[in-house]
């Protein structure tokens, strides 16, 4: 089929831009290992590329083939993923590499729809990997493609909705280079990343912009358009990291939640902020540890952590008692065990500035 006058300019200047002027480094640029652009691609879901560059490296250095991160504790990878959120992309990692590796002895799927079809992968994953790897024609459509796409040719439908993504997903694979997709692919999210950004955008440089409907018609601030707004819950979470002889009292989080598979300390979980002052006369305190015989010894500032759905407020007690904590699921852990142990961001800032930052109550 015969691309047309304005879809040909806009490949010939991205592909020529990218082979003058991008000079955005990635360590996974150009690389041809699926094992390695299937991690990069992992980490990068939902995180900003210079998050993930240093998660991305330390995974590469602890597990340097797919049959290492298979035959990994858990616990262990876990703990590496820890501070880059959204865990059930870490527990489909582990899954997809244990596949990978009893399944198909290590070797990676070539073809579009297996690769689509391994746990965690949607149709951008698999469509980068297809492309990066083995060259395959497949379209990436990612957030800085959308944008690119809906400024050059003003479309303002909204890109979060089903129609959206079948309209630029269709767009996208027309005006794919078919002779060297994973080349195209990347130098479009590269543009997308450091000319067409969300903010401050580069036009008067940008080489796409005499035939650019956004620029053209002053609607560069206003494009890609969402349609749906996200409304966050707020939940207060208090934490009580109870000590008896040197060990403190931990569990790992269960299924259908935030932060499942990691650790936490013993939860008071309030739809509002509690009373802190009242703390030892709360019914629920006085349950948990089983009697009046205890001592709170400091009460941390106020930690907040923003997730996609949810605003999580809380602060941590520390408590010391004089008999063992039994029948709570929690188990007590020693300071240097907890180190090992992979906890959500909340709990690690805190453990991070709990000997600075703490205030004695």
């Amino acid at each position: 089929m015969k691309i047309s006058k304005r879809n040909q300019f806009f490949q010939e200047q991205l592909l020529g831009w990218n082979q003058q002027d991008n000079t955005r480094q990635m360590p996974w640029k150009g690389e041809k290992d699926p094992y390695k652009i299937w991690l990069s691609e992992i980490i990068l879901q939902q995180t900003r590329v210079q998050q993930g560059l240093d998660y991305y490296n330390r995974f590469i250095a602890a597990f340097p083939t797919v049959h290492h991160l298979a035959n990994a504790p858990e616990t262990t990878i876990f703990k590496l993923w820890e501070g880059l959120g959204y865990y059930t992309r870490c527990k489909n990692l582990i899954a997809t590499a244990k596949f990978i590796s009893q399944n198909l002895n290590g070797e990676f799927p070539d073809e579009y729809e297996e690769i689509l079809n391994l746990k965690g992968i949607g149709p951008y994953t698999a469509a980068a990997i297809a492309s990066f790897a083995f060259n395959l024609p497949y379209a990436v459509v990612d957030g800085n493609v959308f944008r690119v796409l809906a400024r050059y040719f003003g479309i303002e439908t909204a890109t979060d909705t089903t129609q959206g993504k079948l309209q630029f997903t269709l767009l996208a694979n027309d005006l794919l280079n078919k002779k060297q997709p994973g080349i195209y692919n990347q130098a479009l999210m590269d543009f997308g990343a450091v000319v067409c950004k969300p903010q401050l955008p580069l036009c008067i440089d940008c080489v796409l912009s005499t035939r650019c409907k956004a620029y053209k018609n002053d609607t560069v601030d206003r494009l890609p358009v969402k349609e749906k707004k996200i409304i966050k819950k707020a939940r207060w979470f208090y934490y009580l990291v109870i000590e008896y002889n040197g060990k403190q009292y931990v569990r790992k989080r269960g299924a259908k939640d935030i932060w499942e598979n990691l650790y936490e300390f013993v939860l008071i979980e309030n739809e509002e902020a509690l009373p802190l002052e009242k703390l030892r006369e709360l019914q629920l305190v006085k349950e948990i540890l089983g009697s009046d015989n205890f001592e709170i010894e400091q009460i941390s500032p106020l930690y907040k952590q923003l997730l996609t759905h949810q605003t999580i407020q809380g602060q941590f007690i520390r408590i010391k008692i004089t008999k063992q904590l039994t029948g709570k699921g929690y188990e007590a852990f020693t300071p240097a065990e907890i180190d090992k142990l992979p906890f959500p961001k909340f709990i690690a800032a805190y453990l991070k500035d709990k000997n600075v930052s703490l205030n004695l109550f």
